[in-house]
């Protein structure tokens, strides 16, 4: 059975305050940090001269070696190259991406790289398959409580990684539906929030991508339950996701699931149409 608490949309990518090194990844790094360490003693350097040898402060090694710090694949470059160690250290490049990412976030990517469907309202936020990185690098800073540098930069990273659905072939179909308020809240200032709706045009002009608005002044709103995103997999399994405060749950009971279809199909249609909708992005950037 799936975890439900391991698959989120967007405002958190995740239920919980961690940062995620608590789950398989842990292992990885672990290793990874005992290899670079046994490499850099094997070749008698300390952490403050291999630091300096593969462009790196003395305390970030420290942190690589311990396993509470994802290397860069630049880190691991320079010191295979620097430890000699003939391509065993690079080598780990591959298992060190997949690592860099939290679980929930990994499990979230592996579900919408199977989409061929995937739609999704949001009320709060832009959703997060259509931010930029500094946008949501603005609206990490602001969760509270507050996410450590290392952890924030993890997943800013991995919440941008997501975003390889838009070049993804075959095309999946990409549906959004965005609340008129999340346009104009300025998270991270107005300069960040001007980029980030020329963002919005830029996507909205891809030809699997359709981004809608949601006005203020709307009487009839069927989203008034809240944000939802569900996805339609390749074998044909369709699920849901709807999003708490600390929380986020997958649904897979097809009488839940259709509930969630039949709901974002009415937002979808009491929303602005997506040339409308783009239209209206452009007059709130003018505003801006």
């Amino acid at each position: 059975m799936v975890d439900s608490r391991d698959h989120t949309t967007d405002g958190s990518d995740g239920p919980d305050w961690d940062s995620g090194l608590e789950d398989d990844s842990t292992g990885v790094m672990k290793t990874v940090g005992r290899q670079i360490k046994a490499w850099r003693e094997a070749a008698s350097l300390t952490q403050a001269e291999f630091g300096a040898a593969i462009g790196y402060g003395e305390e970030m090694v420290s942190k690589v070696e311990r396993g509470v710090r994802v290397p860069k694949p630049v880190f691991l470059d320079n010191a295979d190259r620097v430890l000699k160690a003939g391509g065993k250290l690079a080598a780990m490049k591959p298992d060190v991406a997949e690592a860099r990412y939290p679980k929930k976030v990994r499990d979230l990517t592996k579900l919408e790289a199977d989409a061929v469907e995937l739609g999704a309202y949001g009320n709060h936020n832009i959703h997060g398959l259509l931010q930029s990185e500094e946008y949501t690098n603005a609206l990490f800073a602001v969760r509270r409580p507050a996410m450590a540098a290392d952890d924030l930069e993890r997943y800013v990273s991995a919440r941008m990684a997501r975003q390889a659905i838009f070049g993804r072939m075959p095309l999946a179909t990409l549906t959004f539906v965005q609340e008129e308020v999340t346009l104009r809240r300025p998270i991270g200032g107005r300069a960040v929030l001007r980029r980030q709706l020329d963002r919005l045009l830029e996507l909205g002009e891809l030809r699997n991508v359709e981004i809608q608005v949601m006005p203020t002044d709307r009487e009839d709103h069927a989203g008034m339950g809240g944000e939802l995103q569900v996805l339609k997999l390749k074998e044909g399994t369709t699920l849901g996701h709807v999003e708490g405060q600390l929380v986020g749950r997958l649904v897979s009971e097809p009488k839940e699931v259709q509930i969630l279809e039949l709901r974002y199909g009415i937002i979808r249609a009491q929303a602005l149409t997506p040339r409308e909708s783009l239209a209206f992005i452009e007059k709130v950037r003018g505003q801006i």
